[in-house]
């Protein structure tokens, strides 16, 4: 056996929002713990999310008067997945309380709640929404911890780096999890390391081995290694043989960054997968360079495949227009789609592009098109121009009335959450009616895979017979997700990513 590089009790191998709460639950507790991250920021995608975290019944919802519980929660994730995770689901929505409760003993960690409505019209559901949020962060407060952080989703695909001002989002929830880390004087964090393998004695795992700057490494985790790293939406081949929809280019995960290693890594020690083909979709602008960016939050506009044909409710939450574009292109030509809107943002898009290219770019690129009239616009993407023209005739016809009388756009309260006063009885609804016109091409994207090794409710990696490989524990996306192909609602991920974590490394304490 060779001799290990450096040791400690625990290893965590990522350093999203779930794994730096499981590296805190850890060191918080006197195990010592490493944090180990391939690129060189800490974050991953968790550092571009919006932050919103699904964790329900806490003490924030209680501070925050929310008429909601454990066991409302605990009624909407059944009545929309079903007993399939019914251990599971459990197990997220009765610890929620703790992990918050945990983190906000940490000085460099508090939250509030946010409006922002459940995904799915099922029993439990909250309008108002449930998840919440971390407080924005001075970058001062946590010193050169604040350079370690990966920038927001705009600024890191431009290469501008951190925006001046305040830490919002998913970068105020990661630079306070490393500063409440590193206060605990049980942590170390390092970048630049990239797991290749797990070290396995004795059936049970207790280290890795990886490579940092051409070196070969042996990190020692005596009592358990915890896998949170992102998932395959980073890998091409990965994603083919998969069949996960989409691209690699089209995913919102940081360039070369989430590959699949760590998923790797376990089936290697004996870990069964699942889900796979599965991802947390999302509607994506195609960019001049061939990526995409995330789209949300659309306010006008409508989304139609080549045949020219409206095919979804485009303001639906952006995982379900994900699915329904999917659907859609399994019997018919749907990816790319077409946006197509009028000038009444100035040629902007009606919708919340991240990052938000100028429209100017996209024209020169052919992204976009732009035409006096919609059968110029026809022309140019090759749209049948009759179809186009009844397609948008029908939708303002619809904007009229207030009633879309197709996909019912605008009934249910997370449609109208984006979308301003347009002086008509549906603000989902505007018409589009205002030259020159605009077509953008419309990709599925996604904010990540949600397949991954199978786990159970403390975490712990199963074989494909259900015993448990002993020593290794994953979670985020390098877990299967317990919400199979659904999304219920903002923060989900995160939520999920940061209970679990959690109770790995309470079980790795106990």
């Amino acid at each position: 056996m060779q001799a290990w590089t450096d040791e400690f009790d625990v290893v965590v191998v990522g350093s999203g929002g779930g794994a730096l709460t499981g590296a805190y639950a850890a060191a918080s507790q006197g195990l010592r713990t490493v944090v180990l991250e391939k690129t060189d920021l800490f974050g991953g995608t968790s550092s571009y999310s919006g932050a919103s975290i699904w964790l329900p019944g806490t003490q924030v919802q209680e501070r925050a008067a929310l008429p909601d519980s454990t066991e409302n929660a605990r009624t909407y994730l059944r009545s929309l997945l079903g007993d399939a995770e019914a251990a599971r689901q459990d197990a997220y929505v009765d610890t929620a309380p703790a992990v918050v409760a945990l983190l906000e003993q940490d000085p460099n960690i508090e939250f509030e709640f946010r409006a922002f409505p459940d995904y799915y019209k099922a029993e439990g559901r909250m309008d108002t929404g449930r998840s919440i949020n971390p407080l924005d962060l001075d970058p001062a407060a946590i010193g050169d911890l604040a350079d370690q952080v990966r920038p927001e989703l705009d600024q890191d695909r431009t290469g501008q780096g951190h925006a001046p001002g305040p830490m919002i989002g998913g970068r105020a929830l990661i630079g306070r999890l490393l500063a409440a880390v590193v206060g605990t004087g049980n942590a170390v964090l390092r970048t630049g390391v990239r797991v290749t393998g797990l070290v396995v004695e004795d059936g049970r795992v207790v280290g890795v081995e990886a490579e940092s700057n051409g070196e070969k490494l042996r990190i020692g985790g005596s009592h358990g290694v915890l896998m949170a790293a992102g998932g395959i939406e980073g890998n091409a081949e990965v994603r083919e043989q998969s069949g996960t929809p989409g691209k690699a280019a089209w995913s919102m995960g940081p360039f070369g960054a989430n590959t699949g290693e760590a998923i790797a890594a376990g089936v290697a020690a004996g870990g069964a997968t699942a889900l796979l083909d599965q991802a947390w979709f999302c509607p994506g602008v195609e960019q001049p360079d061939g990526s995409a960016a995330f789209l949300v939050g659309i306010r006008g506009g409508i989304v139609v495949d080549a045949t020219g044909e409206r095919y979804l409710n485009e303001s639906l939450p952006y995982d379900q227009f994900g699915r329904a574009m999917h659907a859609r292109n399994t019997t018919g030509d749907a990816v790319p789609s077409w946006m197509i809107f009028d000038s009444r943002e100035g040629g902007g898009l009606p919708g919340i592009s991240i990052p938000n290219t100028a429209p100017a770019k996209h024209l020169e690129a052919g992204t976009w098109v732009q035409a006096d009239t919609l059968e110029e616009l026809a022309a140019k993407t090759g749209l049948p121009a009759e179809a186009l023209r009844a397609s948008v005739e029908q939708f303002n016809g619809f904007a009229k009335t207030g009633v879309d009388e197709q996909f019912h756009r605008g009934e249910d309260p997370y449609d109208a959450f984006f979308c301003p006063p347009n002086g008509g009885p549906n603000a989902a609804l505007t018409a589009i009616e205002n030259g020159p016109f605009y077509a953008a091409r419309i990709v599925l994207s996604d904010l990540g895979t949600k397949g991954g090794l199978v786990t159970d409710v403390d975490a712990r990696v199963l074989r494909a017979d259900g015993t448990v490989v002993e020593g290794l524990y994953a979670a985020s996306n390098t877990s299967a997700s317990l919400s199979g192909a659904f999304y219920p609602g903002p923060g989900v991920p995160l939520g999920t990513a940061m209970v679990f974590s959690y109770r790995a490394a309470q079980h790795m304490a106990r």
